[in-house]
């Protein structure tokens, strides 16, 4: 799935303008970025949680020369699925 079906998905399930429901898709996706550029981590229970991981500097090669690099230290956003969703994505059936 991607953003437009979510966006066709909400505006048919609950009944809203296409217009509405990419607004409120927008505004949540937003707000998620937003909270996680603040270093936050969003926990939605039973579907999983978002966190920042730090990242320390390490050597590493360039994959096309074999010539050694230092790559910086970063953050990078991760995901930890929840308990709910790991058991109904594993139903068998």
């Amino acid at each position: 799935m991607n953003k437009s079906e979510l966006i066709e998905a909400l505006a048919q399930d609950i009944g809203i303008p296409h217009r509405e429901a990419a607004a409120i898709t927008n505004t949540i996706i937003d707000t998620m970025i937003e909270s996680l550029s603040r270093g936050e981590s969003i926990e939605i229970r039973g579907f999983g949680s978002f966190v920042i991981k730090q990242y320390e500097s390490y050597e590493g090669r360039n994959p096309k020369t074999g010539k050694k690099i230092k790559v910086k230290p970063k953050k990078l956003p991760f995901f930890k699925v929840g308990k709910d969703l790991r058991e109904q994505v594993n139903v068998s059936g």
